[in-house]
């Protein structure tokens, strides 16, 4: 007789409540019928993904006193700040107490003791968080530097921070580890930024000494706004996109891509294009190369990728 999932995450322990076994759990992830939400956590896979779904995860898995900070508190807000790999090996949870209380030994849960104010911490169902300002804060002081700035983008689009916001916590942050970096990138951050691949081309642009481009710049055709371009030199005519594998798959897409490139260079742009491998060594030396050059010379004839 076919089980019924339930509509909402489950642990292990509630399996007997609606009459599968461990056994039958094993079949039912093999199937696809049931996918991992968090270690030690299930539902459904007809279940779609989001925030609340997240939250009811963490709930089960913590619960209590325990505040979700870090990237879990990120994952729970809808920015997910976890790297591909972690999508396959789901990293712990990442949880924090208030000074003075013991850390949850919980398996499968990363835990600490934080020094916390009232206002860093929201409740949402039955589980704590660190806010959008204090989750975007501490994530600018521990993730790797173009991470951190990818993060704070996302904050600020996704709950309208402001630079003054983020940056009049920063004496709070005083002597803590990662403060400095925090600091640093606050006035580089950007909400228009539309993915962490943008973010980390427009750092690696300003960490070469470049100056800042404009974000999400349209191009008009016969004064209609027909191309939007991720990154742009308008005066130089110069466009900077990523171009990433995971967001462009289909062939048609593909074709599209390049119908629209070609197009812009016809109107005068040249466009270079970053791909994920272009972030590090002689590939991200030699785009920052050309961007330099175009800048400098007004040449359009240089082309990346």
């Amino acid at each position: 007789m076919p089980v019924t999932l339930p509509p909402s995450p489950f642990l292990l322990r509630d399996l007997s409540s609606f009459g599968m076994t461990p056994a039958g759990l094993r079949r039912a992830m093999a199937d696809c019928r049931v996918r991992r939400v968090l270690r030690g956590v299930f539902v459904a896979s007809s279940v779609p993904d989001s925030p609340q779904l997240r939250l009811e995860a963490l709930t089960l898995l913590v619960g209590g006193t325990v505040i979700a900070c870090d990237r879990s508190a990120a994952w729970v807000h809808g920015v997910d700040v976890h790297t591909w790999a972690e999508h396959d090996v789901l990293p712990p949870v990442e949880v924090c107490v208030i000074r003075g209380n013991d850390p949850t030994e919980l398996r499968g849960v990363r835990s600490h003791s934080r020094d916390l104010a009232p206002g860093d911490i929201v409740q949402l169902g039955s589980l704590m968080v660190t806010s959008p300002l204090r989750t975007a804060l501490d994530l600018g002081c521990h993730l790797r530097r173009h991470d951190a700035l990818a993060a704070l983008d996302r904050f600020r689009a996704g709950f309208d921070l402001s630079a003054g916001q983020l940056q009049a916590q920063v004496p709070r942050f005083r002597r803590r580890r990662g403060v400095v970096q925090l600091r640093s990138l606050i006035p580089l951050s950007d909400p228009r930024a539309e993915s962490v691949r943008e973010s980390w081309t427009r750092l690696a642009l300003l960490d070469a000494g470049l100056p800042g481009p404009e974000l999400q710049w349209w191009v008009y055709v016969d004064g209609v706004p027909t191309y939007r371009l991720d990154l742009a030199y308008p005066r130089h005519r110069l466009a900077i996109e990523y171009d990433g594998a995971e967001f462009h798959e289909q062939p048609a897409d593909r074709e599209r891509d390049l119908a629209r490139r070609e197009h812009l260079r016809e109107l005068g742009w040249t466009v270079i294009v970053v791909r994920s491998g272009d972030f590090t060594g002689n590939r991200l030396d030699g785009w920052i190369a050309q961007v330099r050059d175009l800048l400098t010379n007004q040449s359009t004839n240089l082309r990346w990728g």
